[in-house]
């Protein structure tokens, strides 16, 4: 197979109707598109749509292969979950970006592997987004661990690491969660650059049940009765989500040691390789 390119887009917060998925059945007539789902995959031509284009319309996620070695990931979250002053302190250069749309923010994380995918090591794609879509309801509930993790995957990308400062080191960077993990292997977070960052990672913190159940019976009784009557309404998952996320912003995690220098982490990860293995940078 000379070309193979994979493309998954995923409905999260609301199905896609009549409309929606007609418009979409007109990009392409043999796609596999459901109310949550549209997957193609192409051995010649291409996608007749822009991918970010198509999240910031209809999706919440995108995937995207090629066994060129190209990985790309964007996830969308309304803003007020994820705030673009947020998403942007973790971007670097042109592997991990953000930019807001209608009142959304979304992250578009890429990778690129030169020596491509070995046919003896094929992957077509498929379910990789499944073990993926975790990453948006964590950040929603104000997890910045993913966020670092794309930061991180970025650097030896960069054209000048020396300029570039290190964002805020979230707490828990040595017990990822199933989704950060499988994110960190998407988009080829090198062990040794991750292990270099845990160096000043701030200790996890325990979640205290009894302060968060203090602080859930302080919440304005008006909050109260908006979360009630949506769960009676509409069964709105994401409202734990947003509990989380106002609890762990009236709850921060302990500051983090002096910031350091994308070029400092790379050397770090560089100390800690393997003599016979090539440096990041």
């Amino acid at each position: 197979m000379s070309e193979y390119q994979y493309y998954e887009f995923c409905a999260v917060d609301r199905p896609l109707d009549r409309g929606q998925l007609a418009a979409l059945r007109a990009i392409s007539t043999r796609a596999h598109i459901t109310a949550t789902n549209f997957t193609n995959s192409y051995q010649w031509g291409d996608l007749k749509a822009d991918p970010r284009t198509l999240v910031e319309r209809y999706f919440d996620a995108h995937l995207y292969l090629t066994n060129w070695g190209t990985h790309r990931l964007i996830v969308k979250l309304p803003a007020a979950l994820l705030p673009i002053e947020t998403a942007a302190s973790y971007t670097a250069g042109d592997r991990a970006s953000a930019h807001t749309h209608d009142g959304s923010t979304l992250i578009d994380w890429s990778s690129d592997d030169e020596n491509g995918t070995d046919e003896d090591d094929w992957d077509d794609g498929s379910g990789h987004l499944a073990a993926l879509i975790g990453i948006r309801s964590e950040l929603a509930a104000g997890d910045p661990r993913p966020l670092y993790l794309g930061w991180l995957a970025a650097l030896p990308s960069l054209r000048d690491p020396d300029t570039v400062t290190e964002p805020p080191v979230p707490t828990g960077l040595t017990t990822l969660t199933g989704p950060q993990q499988a994110l960190a292997d998407f988009l080829r977070v090198d062990p040794h650059l991750l292990n270099a960052a845990r160096n000043s990672t701030p200790a996890a913190t325990v979640r205290n049940d009894q302060q968060l159940a203090q602080w859930v019976a302080a919440l304005p009784a008006a909050d109260k009765d908006r979360i009630l009557l949506r769960l009676a309404q509409q069964g709105a998952t994401g409202e734990g989500s947003d509990l989380l996320h106002r609890y762990r912003r009236s709850h921060p995690s302990p500051a983090s040691a002096q910031p350091r220098t994308a070029a400092a982490l790379l050397k770090a990860a560089n100390g800690l390789r393997p003599s016979t293995n090539g440096d990041l940078w």
